[in-house]
């Protein structure tokens, strides 16, 4: 079983669409970040989390010729945007591809991408059936029953939801604040995957000192910083970060 970091970069990326590159060295290929979304492959499934607008080329680097289903992390638009990239495996099936999703990012998703949800013709039919997240959803690998959980988080003035998956990794791609009456779900875990975004505080995320403070708390063998912005150099970045820490680079591949 494994898990794919697809993208690790903030909301416009690394560079920005204008070539920015801000404190990030060009000559370093990790510096290079498609928006956040990450894949969990099993021996059964393709289990895909987020739709970021670089969703296509991330599924074509990785040759992922199949996507069983999909988990919203929450509604904005560099989670959510690629969602019409999964087309193609609906052509390629003939079956809805099941999509998991809070009522907030539901209700976003049908507005934005009606034509995704509804049939219109036989030429055009709906590709994807929307569902309710659930605490949790079931998977396989090697016939062992594979524990996804769902735990709410804030993100700014939204909530977004992150993932434990079989009490070993925990991504938690977009956080503001994460309540204490979840804290025992995330200690002590094999990997933790946290939202870093710079230096200086941010009313949305976690900036490198909360992400350390809660690494602290959490205690998982090795954490990975992700949702990284142009303010932080991969290396720089790394030097800064004690030994079990390290900045998410896109490609980086976990095996659970």
């Amino acid at each position: 079983m494994k898990f794919i970091i697809l993208g690790c970069g903030s909301s416009m990326g690394v560079p920005r669409p204008d070539g920015f590159f801000g404190n990030c060295d060009p000559n370093n290929k990790k510096n290079y970040r498609t928006r956040c979304s990450a894949l969990l492959k099993t021996t059964d499934e393709n289990i895909l989390i987020d739709t970021s607008p670089d969703l296509r080329q991330q599924l074509l680097r990785h040759k992922i010729k199949k996507i069983n289903k999909v988990l919203f992390s929450h509604m904005h638009g560099d989670q959510t945007h690629g969602i019409n990239d999964l087309r193609s495996f609906y052509i390629n099936s003939r079956k809805q591809i099941n999509v998991y999703a809070d009522k907030d990012t539901s209700k976003y998703l049908k507005n934005s991408f009606s034509y995704i949800f509804k049939s219109y013709s036989k030429e055009y039919p709906a590709t994807l059936n929307l569902n309710k997240l659930p605490k949790n959803i079931y998977t396989k690998n090697k016939n062992k029953k594979i524990n996804i959980q769902s735990i709410e988080v804030e993100h700014g003035k939204v909530n977004s939801n992150c993932f434990i998956i079989d009490k070993k990794l925990a991504y938690i791609s977009d956080v503001s604040k994460i309540f204490k009456k979840d804290f025992k779900y995330f200690k002590n875990l094999k990997y933790l995957i946290i939202d870093c975004l710079w230096y200086n505080f941010h009313p949305s995320h976690f900036n490198l000192e909360n992400s350390l403070n809660i690494i602290k708390i959490f205690k998982p063998k090795k954490a990975i910083l992700t949702n990284l912005s142009p303010v932080l150099d991969y290396k720089v970045l790394k030097k800064l970060l004690p030994k079990n820490v390290l900045p998410a680079y896109d490609g980086l591949t976990l095996e659970l």
